[in-house]
């Protein structure tokens, strides 16, 4: 349980150290607008709770895809295309920011 607590603690060092550059930043604001259109769109459209549409946005963005929640809408088919499509490549990139960042110990 400590090993977990230390990385943790290791991941929001490397976060908070990736804010001092500008290109982390446009990544970790691209994310935020990328997940909360999700979560709107879902929200509106699918009459889903907003707990899960953020639930299907996270789970749908980092490939882990449950299943548990699936678009009934053709609306809500065609965005999920175009949210996966666009959204997998942003989360990829802050993901790889976090790792480059937590490499670094300046």
């Amino acid at each position: 349980m400590p090993l977990f607590f230390l990385t943790i603690i290791h991941l929001f060092r490397a976060i908070f150290r990736g804010f001092k550059d500008p290109e982390f930043r446009v990544l970790f604001w691209l994310v935020i607008m990328v997940l909360s259109s999700g979560t709107l769109f879902y929200h509106f459209v699918e009459k889903w709770s907003w707990l899960d549409s953020l639930y299907f946005c996270v789970t749908t963005l980092t490939a882990v895809g449950y299943g548990d929640l699936v678009p009934e809408t053709s609306l809500g088919k065609i965005f999920t295309i175009i949210y996966i499509l666009s959204g997998i490549g942003i989360i990829v990139g802050f993901v790889n920011a976090i790792a480059h960042h937590a490499k670094t110990k300046s």
